[in-house]
């Protein structure tokens, strides 16, 4: 994969009680450029945050210190108050970014906005394929006007349910069976209740004809990001550095959304 362009840095960056302590130890100025450095890094391998060369060599300090054109015993430093303060974990000497797409994916509610524009586009070419199908004569076709459909989708938004998922989508379709068959692929079995609460949460951000196809898009967003992960690191074949499911969900999800939504995989 490409490296990437460009990395989200939020404004309040500096009032993060964790850059407040660094500023406080010597060579504050040093270490918190050298964070800056680490996440570009990261940008440039675009390895979801796990600092391999050529998917084989973990970088040391050594190579981060020559790379940054740090001094070796600042480097040292920075990495220590980095990994106390939780910004890195190093897995079997391999340091890497915890939650790293949170650095470099669209904020919350833009990605909610594009899924459902993607969605609506998608619900109105099959509703046109319909209409084709059913009368080949184009000019006895039916425009629906734009105001009427947002006031169609204005309807379908108020119908969502705040607390469980509809079972009315799509009738047949079984969301418990959906979220199992996804969780099963997943290689770390933890934290199930939570995990499933989180894609609970990942299928209601939509209106509720659209659940399904989220449902079934999680399925294979996983699946995009296992072969992802497979393809860069084929050494680790237990997934060690992988994150627990509830914590991609949460962070790294809607990038590997977009990614399988790209790829056609939302039916």
């Amino acid at each position: 994969m490409a490296e990437v362009k460009w990395i989200k840095i939020t404004t309040d960056v500096f009032d993060d009680e964790k850059i407040l302590l660094i500023e406080s130890m010597p060579s504050a100025d040093s270490i918190i450029t050298i964070w800056f450095k680490l996440l570009i890094l990261a940008g440039k391998q675009n390895n979801n945050g796990v600092f391999m060369m050529s998917n084989k060599l973990p970088f040391t300090d050594e190579m981060l210190a020559t790379i940054f054109r740090r001094d070796l015993n600042t480097v040292r430093l920075a990495l220590k108050a980095f990994e106390e303060f939780g910004m890195i974990e190093v897995v079997d000497n391999v340091i890497t970014i915890p939650n790293w797409n949170k650095h470099q994916t669209l904020d919350a509610y833009e990605k909610k906005k594009e899924r459902d524009r993607l969605y609506q586009q998608n619900r109105r070419k099959k509703q046109k394929n319909l209409i084709e199908q059913k009368s080949p004569d184009k000019s006895s076709y039916v425009a629906v006007s734009d105001k009427e459909e947002e006031k169609e989708e204005d309807k379908e938004k108020e119908n969502i349910k705040e607390n469980s998922l509809s079972t009315d989508s799509e009738e047949s379709f079984n969301f418990e069976d959906a979220w199992e068959k996804t969780f099963s692929i997943y290689p770390k079995k933890t934290a199930y209740s939570t995990s499933k609460t989180a894609w609970m949460d990942k299928v209601l951000e939509v209106i509720e004809e659209n659940q399904p196809d989220v449902a079934r898009l999680l399925y294979k967003a996983t699946e995009a990001y296992l072969s992802d992960y497979q393809e860069k690191n084929p050494d680790d074949t237990d997934f060690r550095y992988i994150p627990k499911y509830v914590d991609w969900l949460k962070n790294d999800c809607d990038y590997w959304l977009q990614i399988a939504e790209k790829r056609g995989d939302c039916s």
